[in-house]
């Protein structure tokens, strides 16, 4: 028996390319299929998730929003993994940096993801477990990043947090949740990631984030909500071409 359509994706697996990308915002995926994809057709738009596959320099494509959270994500993916034969999912997104080195509109590639979640306890394991990318499509990324020649980009732990708005603001800033993550070296902070590289891993398919750094936690600098949604251009090529690379292989 299929397991297709399903209550949020109104589709068939032969309506998806093989490498989805994946943007929280579907006014987002509207604007990378417009944007980038050649003959996009909209392939899903339950409950507003707009999903569209089409073509990126010959290459079939396929673009659709996850919307925010791990709940959300882990639906979405889980689905596209387990039921409509999708193989790889890079996550396209905005994070916000808790790290010095790390500046406003960088790249960050998610090496890894901590997280502050309970997602992996669905899983009973005897420990903890650590979201990683997968690491083919870790390294067409990085091939690509050379071939885009990328100025400013970082790769490392990013932190998937299932709170925008933490209760620790009262704190003094050396004491808060962004400086301690910081001081492991987490380059930044957004809400998706781990739960992507989990159902990633649960299904033996492949996940990656790439983000544009929209804010910086510590410095109290942010883009607007119009560029976070269309001006957030290198991340976009860097995905599409990572696609490119994944299809070759």
């Amino acid at each position: 028996m299929a397991n297709y359509p399903t209550p949020h994706i109104l589709a068939k697996p032969e309506d998806f390319a093989k490498t989805v990308l994946m943007p929280g915002d579907p006014l987002r995926s509207k604007f990378i299929a417009e944007t980038f994809l050649e003959n996009a057709r909209l392939v899903n738009n339950v409950r507003g998730i707009h999903g569209y596959t089409g073509t990126y320099k010959g290459t079939p494509v396929s673009v659709m929003a996850s919307g925010m959270g791990m709940p959300s994500i882990g639906i979405y993916s889980y689905e596209l993994f387990n039921f409509f034969d999708v193989d790889n999912i890079i996550r396209v997104g905005s994070a916000g940096a808790m790290n010095e080195k790390v500046n406003l509109r960088d790249i960050v590639v998610a090496l890894g993801a901590c997280t502050d979640s309970r997602f992996a306890e669905q899983y009973h394991l005897p420990g903890t477990f650590a979201p990683i990318a997968d690491y083919t499509l870790l390294s067409e990324c990085m091939e690509a990043v050379k071939a885009l020649e990328i100025p400013r980009y970082h790769v490392g732990n990013v932190l998937s947090s299932d709170c925008f708005y933490g209760d620790d603001s009262d704190l003094p800033p050396e004491q808060g949740s962004t400086a301690r993550w910081g001081k492991m070296g987490v380059l930044a902070v957004e809400m998706e990631s781990a739960a992507l590289y989990m159902n990633a891993a649960r299904a033996g398919k492949r996940g990656l984030g790439i983000f544009t750094v929209s804010d910086h936690l510590l410095r109290h600098e942010s883009t607007t909500p119009e560029e976070r949604q269309t001006s957030f251009t290198a991340m976009m090529e860097l995905a599409l071409e990572t696609a490119i690379r994944m299809d070759k292989l």
